[in-house]
């Protein structure tokens, strides 16, 4: 088994999403830099200390640069309640007003929101690419019966994802379970843990060249 496999065996145990990979950034206009992980700075949002989280809530540390200080601008935004959406076609953080839809290229109309957040109800330890932008079509809570339905798209390959997933379901046990993974197509169903139906299923995106789609219905029982 190669070295990265190992890497994403031990994201699944362990419960944490998987990272983006560096194809994430073509395109954009990086430039290194040397910055420092400032521990020494709180963060206090109307009289209450806050932890700045990420989508999985992992805490994140401030960055101080040149005598700046930066923070993470979506836990910013989640602290103050204002709409964030990244659109990672364009390039482009969108804040505020005209968050709330995203325009997609070659139409004239709005499109439903997209975001990094995950659903609520899912399992925390549902692996999700680092650099995925999710669309939530149901996250509900219906009878103390949580569900979540939802897609996403990521520069994640099939093959990668297939692999996550397939350990995930193993690990988790998936019981009348259905199974097909390979370079072109992703796609699992059964019982996991024995009672909570989930369904995943992979493709390539048409939409957008170098992305994948997967959808994802996940139940309590």
């Amino acid at each position: 088994m190669n070295l990265n496999k190992k890497w994403l065996i031990a994201a699944v145990v362990t419960g944490m999403a998987v990272t983006g990979s560096a194809g994430v950034y073509a395109g954009a206009k990086l430039q290194q830099i040397k910055a420092y992980l400032n521990h020494s700075i709180g963060v206090v949002v109307d009289g209450t200390p806050y932890w700045l989280k990420d989508g999985n809530g992992k805490t994140l540390t401030p960055i101080t640069y040149e005598g700046l200080t930066y923070l993470p601008i979506r836990s910013v935004a989640d602290a103050l309640d204002v709409p964030i959406t990244y659109d990672s076609v364009n390039y482009k953080v969108r804040i505020g007003s005209g968050a709330d839809t995203a325009e997609t290229p070659g139409t004239s109309g709005s499109t439903p929101v997209e975001s990094t957040l995950r659903p609520v109800n899912l399992p925390k330890d549902f692996p999700i690419p680092g650099d995925a932008i999710i669309a939530t079509t149901v996250d509900t809570d219906v009878d103390g019966v949580k569900k979540a339905a939802f897609s996403y798209s990521t520069q994640e390959s099939l093959d990668t994802m297939g692999f996550v997933y397939s350990e995930y379901v193993r690990i988790k046990r998936l019981d009348n379970a259905s199974q097909t993974v390979t370079s072109t197509t992703v796609k699992i169903t059964g019982l996991l843990g024995g009672t909570s139906p989930v369904s995943i299923t992979g493709k390539p995106s048409t939409a957008r060249p170098g992305f994948t789609i997967f959808t994802i219905t996940w139940s309590e029982s």
